[in-house]
């Protein structure tokens, strides 16, 4: 039996692996990953590495184990990644995994934008399987925001269609350490967690927190929706994943992703990282 991550070498799965290298022994620990000489440095930590793709369902033929406990991590690829999760749902059901752990969206069922599609029929997926799962509905990455502060600085502006709405972010590692939990811990088959930062907070304030952290003037700029499309793909984003994006910030504004349960914060032992934090962070890397 081992802990099967999947997506190993992304950005959440390779801090999913970092995580679990914390308490588990790196020979008990398989990564998933599409490219072995990318994966190299964990093999040569000692983790098992199983190379397989999503896009050919005969690759993960034998990358999983009976016994074993499998993250699913959701694929990158918007609008093609119901066949691949499909693809990875099978192998689970063949080799008779005994956790079948999936990263969806805050919410559920009841996540009603278009990001959520994928998600919600990944889920019905698994509970048809009859595998035991575990869903870990992660909410927005603060990294959605923290990484991509250049044009921010560069217009002193969050520009957004979402209104007055607040997002309960959390960082990739928070998620990550929640994933471990689960992989690790007992208690969680059959169970779904809505994951969240413990704190909400406007496009208003983090455009603030932003000014505070660099000692500028920084505003939030709503506009709406038609533009900010226009403005994202004027910025070199395909129009289809612009318009998720905008359909992400009308999400926003109703509310979706402000809830905060406390489960992610229950999972990983101590508070979520908060956004001051997260911001400060990410503005000491772009100056150094």
């Amino acid at each position: 039996m081992s802990i099967v991550v999947t997506g190993a070498t992304g950005q959440l799965g390779r801090l999913v692996v970092e995580e679990l290298l914390r308490t588990v022994p790196a020979g008990e620990i398989a990564a998933v990953v599409r490219d072995a000489a990318k994966a190299a440095p964990l093999a040569e930590r000692g983790v098992e590495l199983r190379v397989a793709d999503y896009d050919r369902p005969e690759s993960l033929g034998d990358v999983f184990r009976s016994g074993d406990r499998v993250l699913l991590i959701s694929a990158n690829d918007v609008g093609r990644r119901l066949p691949q999760h499909t693809a990875v749902i099978d192998a689970a059901k063949a080799a008779g995994v005994a956790q079948l752990a999936y990263t969806g969206v805050l919410g559920g069922p009841d996540a009603d934008f278009v990001l959520a599609d994928e998600h919600k029929a990944t889920e019905a997926l698994i509970l048809d399987s009859g595998l035991p799962y575990t869903f870990l509905r992660n909410g927005w990455y603060t990294e959605n925001y923290t990484d991509n502060l250049a044009p921010v600085l560069a217009h002193g502006a969050v520009v957004a269609n979402a209104g007055e709405g607040r997002i309960a972010s959390a960082t990739r590692a928070d998620f990550a350490a929640a994933a471990a939990a689960v992989l690790t811990g007992d208690g969680h088959l059959n169970t779904a967690y809505e994951l969240s930062g413990d704190t909400a907070w406007s496009l208003a304030e983090y455009a603030a927190e932003v000014g505070r952290a660099t000692g500028r003037e920084i505003v939030y700029t709503e506009v709406p929706a038609a533009a900010h499309q226009e403005i994202l793909v004027g910025a070199g984003l395909p129009e289809a994943f612009a318009a998720v994006l905008v359909d992400v910030d009308r999400a926003i504004g109703r509310g979706l992703l402000a809830r905060t349960d406390g489960d992610l914060a229950k999972l990983i032992g101590r508070p979520t990282t908060p956004l001051p934090e997260s911001v400060a962070s990410a503005v000491a890397a772009l100056r150094s």
